[in-house]
């Protein structure tokens, strides 16, 4: 393979939780890293995030998606890492000033995956059996078409969430179908959710790579180093789907959900937003040019307002300031 004209670095740090995982996904990057620059050594280098540590309340109660790259992104402020890997759907809607996403890769699947060792999908759960979620916007979901059901939140890695489930903590529990892919665990999944019944979390399915924004003391231009690892329907799918996240301000505390398809130069987004207990809610749809994703994301949550989103948002707020 021909490496792209650019200036190498002798040596790249990646920052990564030590999550398995995330683990998988760092060493899936170092791995293509390797591949297009054999005379850089690359290594990994694991850390344990707040958001890693902090398993007894849900990520809505406890600060979002930052808890988990907070500490990776000191790592690489500090110049123990040159960059980190992340699942995109647990990146900010802003980075703070001086870092920036410089490639997404490729997208996994992007859908739901319905997990259980007893049932078949949901359709098949009695009334009041459990179902573990980390995600507001899953159990908006839930409760919105199944309300006979009873749903628990479940924190902890993917190996834990699992581990709970087979001690019978929960009847079924709602994993993103990415992981259990990634992690060869594809067994474990009795049926995934389509994205019409489970519209997908802005960015799900897909892996990021954050640095620190400028280029380094050695002169070497990172984003540059990282550009062939993008991927192009995937980036401008995320960049859609996160402007209409931005918008409403996406949080943890907020379901919300957003999924662009592309087609040759057609991009397709639908979004939605909804109280946590799933009884108000919004839908919006809009098919444009693939090539002005954000517009595109400008328009479905225009859409968005005009069924007065801001109100559903507003229970949210109320909701989270309860719980606080």
């Amino acid at each position: 393979m021909t490496q792209p004209a650019v200036r190498l670095p002798s040596q790249l740090i990646i920052a990564s939780r030590e999550s398995r995982l995330a683990m998988w996904q760092a060493e899936h990057v170092r791995d293509r890293l390797a591949a297009l620059y054999p005379d850089c050594q690359i290594s990994i280098l694991g850390m344990t995030t707040r958001g890693d540590q902090i398993l007894d309340r849900t990520l809505s109660k406890v600060g979002g998606k930052g808890l988990f790259v907070k500490e990776l992104e000191v790592a690489m402020a500090e110049g123990r890492a040159d960059l980190a890997v992340h699942s995109l759907k647990d990146v900010p809607m802003d980075l703070p000033e001086g870092f920036a996403l410089a490639a997404v890769l490729e997208r996994e699947d992007p859908r739901d995956a319905f997990v259980s060792n007893d049932y078949a999908s949901l359709d098949e759960l009695p009334p009041g059996a459990v179902v573990g979620t980390s995600s507001l916007r899953r159990q908006a979901l839930v409760a919105a078409r199944y309300p006979h059901l009873v749903i628990k939140p479940l924190r902890g890695n993917l190996d834990t969430r699992l581990g709970k489930l087979d001690r019978g903590e929960y009847a079924a529990i709602i994993l993103a179908a990415a992981g259990l892919k990634r992690l060869g665990l594809p067994q474990r999944i009795r049926s995934v959710l389509a994205p019409e019944l489970s519209l997908p979390a802005a960015g799900q399915g897909a892996m990021a790579i954050e640095i620190a924004d400028g280029e380094r003391l050695d002169g070497v231009d990172l984003k540059a180093v990282l550009a062939p690892l993008n991927h192009a329907d995937t980036l401008q799918a995320v960049l859609a789907e996160r402007k209409v996240s931005k918008i409403f301000g996406g949080s943890c505390q907020i379901p919300l959900a957003a999924h662009a398809t592309v087609d040759g130069g057609q991009m397709h987004l639908r979004a939605m937003v909804a109280t946590p207990d799933g009884k108000r809610s919004a839908f919006a749809e809009l098919t444009g040019p693939s090539d002005r994703p954000e517009l595109l994301g400008e328009q479905v949550s225009s859409l968005l307002e005009q069924q007065d989103a801001q109100a559903i948002l507003e229970v949210c707020r109320q909701d989270a300031a309860q719980d606080a």
